[in-house]
């Protein structure tokens, strides 16, 4: 059995989704945002801000791996499962659980530039630029957090943990 530690409680989530999504409403007021989450964890964190943006969104899901069942990036990205829709003339924000080396999202954010959105910006629940060996820009960014295993709130080890309601920490 893994030993966990709350590294971000569920109160302090919930707050910072809402002052982002806030954020968001703003800088798109008056345009309709397209929402990319990146699956599978970051399904958890798109749920909860969609709810807290007040311009229309639409939404749009893709799988990208590169961790399997491993503590650590293979450093392979692989597409699971790419959108349905297309991104040309669109607002798009990429929603993401984490940002850790950058690889996957420097990678992603790449490929999707290539299909001529209108804009493409970044948010992430939580970011560890510690572990940055790719240049990513972050748009929006709920915490910065230390370069520690974190699971909860959309985030896994072998698939186990994501339905944590808060951030933890396999210690």
């Amino acid at each position: 059995m893994d030993k966990l530690g709350v590294l971000i409680p569920e109160e302090k989530l919930d707050a910072r989704i809402r002052e982002l999504g806030a954020e968001i409403s703003k800088a798109y007021e008056g345009r309709e945002l397209h929402l990319v989450s990146v699956l599978k964890g970051g399904v958890f964190f798109t749920c909860e801000l969609a709810k807290r943006i007040t311009v229309p969104v639409t939404l749009d899901f893709m799988s990208v791996s590169s961790y399997g069942n491993e503590k650590s990036s293979s450093g392979v990205v692989r597409i699971v499962k790419d959108l349905d829709e297309s991104l040309e003339g669109k607002h798009v924000m990429v929603i993401e659980d984490i940002v850790d080396s950058g690889r996957t999202l420097s990678y992603l954010l790449s490929m999707l530039s290539d299909r001529q959105p209108a804009s493409l910006s970044l948010c992430t629940l939580l970011d560890k630029p510690s572990r940055r060996t790719h240049e990513v820009k972050v748009d929006y960014c709920g915490f910065e957090v230390p370069d520690k295993f974190i699971v909860g709130y959309g985030l896994d080890y072998a698939q186990k943990y994501r339905n944590l309601p808060y951030i933890g920490v396999i210690e």
